[in-house]
C-alpha cells in the first residue's frame, strides 16, 4: 500500500510539472508582441500565477532589473516587410506599475532625445511621420494603446516588447555616433495621468544628415541665394532700389533668424546694408563657384526657387538688361536645372516686351550649334504655340504673342532665310 501511495504521489508530481512546462511555453511564445495588452495577454494565458500585488511572469531572464520600480531598455531589430528589410528599435519593459485600480486601462508614450552633448544641450529627435509628432511640432512622440494593468500594482517579472520604432520614422539631430536618452511613460488612459515612467540612454550612429546639418545647410543656400539675386541686380552696373527692396523682403520672409527676435532681425537687416554696400562699391562675386556650392548642398527644387527669385529681380525695374540675361543663361547653365524649364519660367516672368536686347537662345531655345533643320523646327514650334494665342481674351497675352510672333519671322529670315513657317 506504501508502494502504491509513492507510484500516486510521482505521478501527480508528473503531472504538475508538465502542467507547468506547457504554461510556461503559452507565455514565452507571447513575450514578443507589437503592444503589451495586458489584458489580452491574461485572457489567451487563462491561468497566469499572480501574486497580491499582480505580478505577472513573461519569460525567465538571467539579467533582470529591480523589480519594485518600473524599468526600460532599448535593442536594435531588424523588422521584414513586403518591402524588404527595415531597422528598428525594440523598447522593452520591466517591473512595476502601479494604477488606481484594478483593470485600469492605460496607454503607453515614448519620446527620445539626443543628449550626445550633455543634458544642458539636449536635442528631442524629430518624427518624419504626422502619426507620431508632438501636437504642432516635428518633435518624436510615440503613443499606444495598451489595454488594463490587471491589478493596482501590477509587476512585469522579465522584460517584455511594447514597441517597435522603425528608424525610418526618426530624424536625429546631427549625424554619427550619438547618444540617445529614451523616455517612457505608462498613462491613465481616463484622465492622461502618469502611472509610471523610466529613461534609458543607449548609443547609435546614425548615418545620414541631422536636421541641425539640414536646417544649417538650409540657411546657407538662402544666404547663396541673395548673393546670387544682388549679382543679378548688380549685373548691369546699378542697384535700383525696387530691386533691392525685393531681395529685402525675399530675405526677410525665408530667413528663420528673422522670426525668432528683435536680435535676430538687426542681425540680418546689417547683414544685407553690408551686401548693397558691397556691390554698390563696384565689387563682384565668383558665381559660378557659388553655383557650384548650391548644386552640391540644395536639392533642385530649390535651385528652381533660387532662379525664380533671380528672374524677378530682373524684371523689377520693368526691364531686363542684357547683362541680366546673359547672367541668368549661365546660372541656369551652372545650377544645372533643365533648359526647357528655365525658359518657361523667363517667358512667365520676362515677357520679350521687357528684354533690352531680344536674346533668341533664351527666348526662342536657339543655339549657334543648331542645323538649320533643327532650328526650323524650333521655330516652327515656337510659332503654333505663340500663333494660338493672338487671339486670347487676355489682351496682355494677345500684345505678347504679337511680339513672340514677332521676333519668330526675325529670327526665321536670320538663321534659315525663310519668312513664313515650312
Amino acid at each position: 500500500m506504501g508502494e502504491l501511495a509513492i507510484i500516486t504521489l510521482i505521478l501527480v508530481l508528473t503531472a504538475v510539472v508538465m502542467f507547468f512546462f506547457v504554461l510556461s511555453g503559452q507565455i514565452r511564445s507571447h513575450k514578443l508582441i507589437s503592444h503589451c495588452n495586458f489584458q489580452g495577454l491574461i485572457s489567451r494565458l487563462r491561468f497566469p500565477t499572480l501574486s497580491k500585488a499582480g505580478s505577472i511572469r513573461i519569460a525567465e531572464s538571467s539579467a533582470l532589473p529591480d523589480l519594485r520600480v518600473f524599468n526600460c531598455r532599448v535593442q536594435p531589430t531588424r523588422q521584414m516587410e513586403d518591402s524588404g528589410v527595415s531597422d528598428a528599435f525594440t523598447v522593452q519593459i520591466a517591473g512595476a506599475i502601479r494604477a488606481p485600480s484594478d483593470m485600469h486601462y492605460t496607454t503607453l508614450q515614448v519620446s527620445i532625445t539626443d543628449v550626445t552633448d550633455g543634458a544642458h544641450d539636449a536635442k528631442p529627435v524629430h518624427s518624419t511621420v504626422k502619426q507620431w509628432q508632438l501636437q504642432d511640432s516635428p518633435v518624436f512622440c510615440y503613443s499606444a494603446d495598451i489595454g488594463k494593468v490587471p491589478k493596482q500594482v501590477t509587476t512585469l517579472l522579465d522584460w517584455t516588447t511594447v514597441a517597435q520604432l522603425q528608424l525610418d520614422w526618426l530624424l536625429f539631430p546631427h549625424k554619427g555616433k550619438r547618444n540617445l536618452q529614451l523616455s517612457i511613460s505608462i498613462l491613465s488612459r481616463r484622465n492622461g495621468e502618469q502611472l509610471a515612467c523610466a529613461t534609458c540612454t543607449f548609443s547609435y550612429d546614425n548615418p545620414k544628415f541631422g536636421y541641425m546639418e539640414l536646417q544649417e545647410k538650409n540657411q546657407r543656400v538662402k544666404t547663396l541665394a541673395v548673393a546670387l539675386a544682388f549679382a543679378v541686380s548688380a549685373a548691369d552696373g546699378k542697384l535700383y532700389d525696387c530691386e533691392v527692396e525685393l531681395i529685402k523682403n525675399w530675405a526677410r520672409d525665408n530667413f528663420d533668424s528673422t522670426q525668432v527676435s528683435y536680435k535676430g532681425r538687426r542681425k540680418l537687416e546689417r547683414a544685407l546694408n553690408k551686401t548693397i554696400a558691397f556691390f554698390r562699391d563696384g565689387n563682384q562675386l565668383d558665381t559660378y563657384t557659388i553655383c557650384n556650392e548650391i548644386v552640391d548642398i540644395a536639392p533642385l527644387v530649390e535651385r528652381y526657387d533660387i532662379l525664380d527669385l533671380c528672374l524677378h529681380v530682373a524684371r523689377a525695374n520693368g526691364v531686363a538688361a542684357a547683362e541680366e540675361i546673359a547672367l541668368l543663361k549661365n546660372l541656369a547653365d551652372w545650377l544645372e536645372v533643365d533648359t526647357n524649364r528655365f525658359r518657361d519660367m523667363v517667358e512667365r516672368t520676362l515677357p520679350v516686351g521687357i528684354h533690352e536686347v531680344k536674346d533668341e537662345e533664351v527666348i526662342l531655345g536657339l543655339s549657334s550649334d543648331m542645323s538649320k533643320e533643327k532650328t526650323r523646327r524650333q521655330l516652327n514650334k515656337q510659332f503654333c504655340k505663340w500663333n494660338s494665342r493672338v487671339t486670347n481674351s487676355n489682351p496682355e497675352i494677345q500684345n505678347q504673342a504679337d511680339q513672340m510672333l514677332n521676333l519668330i519671322a526675325e529670327a526665321r529670315r536670320e538663321y534659315i532665310g525663310q519668312d513664313t513657317p515650312r
